[in-house]
């Protein structure tokens, strides 16, 4: 194996560096990019990853970061704006909420955030971090993390080693880094499958996103470019078979009925995604010498365009506080850092997490109370107008969550 140096190979020896990241996704590829952006020193460990149909929904401070890095240019032309926001009761119980539009053009912006097929993102992603020189990529897996006071040893499964002050662990739910710290983690499943899917429309999508709610979960439509959308649809596991059973036209008809028709006939891509839903976080997100960032920190379903956009918050804001250190002339991996990156990130993701799985609960449960209150709150939510614009602005942009790459200001 032989590392890459800004799409040079170079002689593999050991190496000692200042922050060592394992896993390449988005998260992994955005925090590497920012720092090694920032002149720092950065080991990238992973195997390329293998993009597929998913499409990620980037809110509006995931895609400044990503301009600001240098990364949107390449792929900006690939991805469709989310201008509109429309949540739709399509239960059939007794107490339903009143439709919510929410526009960008309320809150002064021209998108709420941009929809991409990872595929994209990634290849964007990857010709960015090729361009840097102080980021070396090592296409192998990592073995073993170890740590001590002073530095952290990634062991890579062709024996090769690693030393860096920091490890940032962007190594996804079975993360060996979160292992590695032996930081524990907590939560739960729950009884609906995601279903994802690609698909073609006859009629056009107007750059709003549609959640239809149901009694199994939410179905929801998000544009991409041309007459196409990406869909998660949360059914009960049962349901799952069924639908994967189904031959091409009778999917097509499944999807349009669920849908209303809003788009006309349906024609779903090849690639579907099957994903059971489940919420976990971990108890701290930084420990001897190890961050976690993206999916290694917290796992919350596919809802309200959340989860990949808290993972580019991470990244940021580890970033941020790495490139600060060093230019201060302190150690990036100390456990000061790790305890400030910790309550930096804990609020933004418990109130997202808290949030989410309220709103799952409440289309779950047949408690008419709790239905009655799901649909008052979305009354007031749509008839209250700076209600409506202060959820819009946390929504897209939470204001005790901002990283400087997320405002526009390189590092």
């Amino acid at each position: 194996m032989e590392p890459l140096r800004a799409g040079k190979r170079i002689m593999a020896k050991p190496l000692t560096v200042e922050v060592a990241i394992v896993g390449g996704g988005l998260a992994g590829l955005t925090a590497a990019i920012a720092l090694a952006s920032a002149g720092i020193e950065t080991a990238l460990i992973a195997r390329r990853a293998n993009a597929d149909h998913r499409t990620t929904a980037l809110l509006i401070g995931s895609v400044t970061a990503l301009d600001t890095l240098g990364a949107w240019a390449g792929c900006a032309a690939q991805a469709a704006p989310l201008r509109v926001m429309r949540i739709v009761d399509a239960t059939i119980r007794l107490v339903r909420a009143p439709e919510i539009r929410f526009a960008a053009s309320e809150i002064g912006l021209e998108a709420f955030g941009h929809n991409i097929e990872n595929r994209h993102l990634l290849a964007s992603l990857d010709d960015r971090a090729r361009s840097l020189s102080p980021l070396i990529r090592f296409e192998d897996e990592a073995r073993a993390v170890e740590t001590n006071e002073s530095s952290a040893t990634v062991t890579l499964k062709d024996g090769a080693k690693i030393t860096a002050r920091l490890v940032v662990g962007a190594d996804g739910r079975r993360s060996l880094c979160r292992t590695a710290a032996g930081i524990e983690s907590d939560g739960h499943a729950y009884p609906q499958t995601a279903l994802t899917f690609n698909l073609a429309h006859a009629r056009a999508h107007q750059d709003t996103s549609t959640e239809f709610h149901t009694e199994s979960g939410p179905f929801t439509l998000v544009p991409l470019p041309g007459n196409r959308s990406s869909l998660v649809c949360v059914v009960e596991p049962s349901e799952t078979e069924r639908i994967a059973a189904l031959d091409e036209a009778a999917l097509n008809n499944e999807i349009e009925q669920r849908s209303h028709s809003i788009h006309g006939r349906i024609a779903v891509e090849p690639g579907r995604g099957v994903f059971p839903l489940a919420v976990e976080t971990a108890r701290t997100f930084g420990k001897s010498r190890i961050a976690l960032v993206g999916e290694a920190a917290h796992l919350i379903p596919p809802i309200g365009a959340q989860g990949l956009n808290l993972g580019l918050r991470d990244a940021a804001c580890i970033g941020e506080l790495v490139v600060s250190a060093r230019r201060d002339g302190g150690d990036v991996g100390s456990s000061d850092l790790l305890s400030r990156y910790d309550a930096l990130r804990r609020a933004d993701v418990k109130s997202r997490t808290f949030a989410i799985d309220l709103l799952n609960r409440t289309l779950l449960s047949d408690f008419l109370p709790i239905q009655s209150a799901r649909g008052f709150g979305l009354y007031l939510i749509d008839r209250i107008g700076p209600l409506r614009r202060a959820v819009m602005r946390e929504g897209v942009a939470p204001a005790a969550s901002q990283p400087r790459l997320m405002r526009g200001e390189a590092l």
